[in-house]
């Protein structure tokens, strides 16, 4: 079964990258992840209602965080025993649905459409590009600041919208794919320490924490193997010493590791203090000895690094599925 998995991923790999996510498509119908959103959306509603006291909150967090999880989770189930009574037909549809829920044309595009409106619009441009991926308020972001933030963003989501989802899909098939999909939204949607959801959403964010864990790690490892093929021996060692030296000083258990492996691999301070609605958070800078001042050139240098450890990732998946084929 892991046999066919990685086949399967293996061409999601090379599809994803190559068409990504069509935009046509996506006005036409919705994108499964807009789907886990409302779905999260929904249990928010319902359960995280005003008043609450902390521990009720967190008891109601759980319980949206295992509905959804098993919600996820039933649909996987339903949906591969729909492909698996579909033969050919149900195997090219499965590929198409695992190559949907992979980013790496669409990380590439959106973090690069940054490099290119700092370089052609200038800051207000880069401003706007970078406010649609990451959470930080975009105004108080200077030029290096907007380049760091993108880089940033590109490297914690290798790990988690390319690695993770396929490591889960190769373990529990469309299940585990759309169960980590679930959780990962609902970390993003309610795991944030607002005032609103700190209580509520600390079972999500503590349970994509888990998710994440051996993904993060090995994001890390391939972004210094990216580092040896697309700048040097030398970047690939310095990325795999700054992740394992300056993972923990990341706020997150798991995103540390291919922050800190990007920032070694490219020789450049990342994280440090930061401005999330209005509220500093004030961390220690990863790399401390590279390069202060990002630059749009830094992103793409990134984005070279990136696309290089996205060619391993999928060249690993392909020797083991020679590997097990043998």
């Amino acid at each position: 079964m892991i046999t066919f998995r990685l086949a399967l991923l293996f061409l999601a790999l090379l599809i994803d990258k190559a068409i990504g996510d069509p935009p046509r498509l996506w006005a036409r119908v919705p994108h499964p992840v807009v789907l886990f959103g409302k779905a999260v959306a929904a249990a928010d509603r319902r359960l995280n209602v005003p008043g609450l006291s902390p521990a009720a909150a967190q008891s109601r967090g759980f319980l949206a965080a295992v509905l959804l999880t098993v919600l996820a989770l039933a649909c996987g189930v339903l949906v591969s025993a729909v492909f698996s009574g579909l033969w050919l037909l149900g195997m090219v549809m499965e590929v198409a649905v695992v190559a949907v829920l992979l980013a790496q044309k669409s990380l590439a595009d959106h973090v690069g459409a940054v490099a290119d409106a700092l370089t052609e619009e200038g800051l207000a441009g880069g401003r706007q590009a970078v406010s649609l991926i990451v959470g930080r308020d975009p105004q108080v972001l200077d030029g290096p600041a907007i380049s760091r933030a993108a880089i940033e963003s590109l490297a914690e989501n290798y790990s988690d919208g390319v690695v993770a989802p396929a490591f889960w899909y190769v373990l529990l098939g469309l299940p585990g794919i759309f169960a980590y999909k679930m959780i990962n939204t609902a970390d993003s949607m309610v795991g944030h320490k607002s005032e609103k959801y700190l209580n509520f959403g600390w079972a999500s964010a503590r349970w994509d924490d888990l998710v994440n864990l051996i993904p993060a790690r090995l994001s890390a490892v391939f972004i210094a193997l990216g580092a040896w093929t697309a700048e040097s021996a030398a970047a690939m060692k310095r990325s795999l010493r700054t992740a394992r030296v300056d993972h923990g000083k990341h706020r997150s258990p798991n995103s540390g590791w291919p922050e800190a492996a990007m920032a070694g691999a490219i020789d450049l301070q990342l994280a440090g203090p930061r401005i999330y609605n209005g509220v500093l958070v004030n961390e220690e800078m990863l790399n401390i000895g590279g390069r202060r001042n990002a630059t749009p050139g830094d992103i793409d240098r990134a984005l070279n690094v990136f696309a290089h450890a996205c060619n391993w990732f999928a060249g690993l998946t392909c020797g083991l599925l020679v590997l097990l084929l043998a």
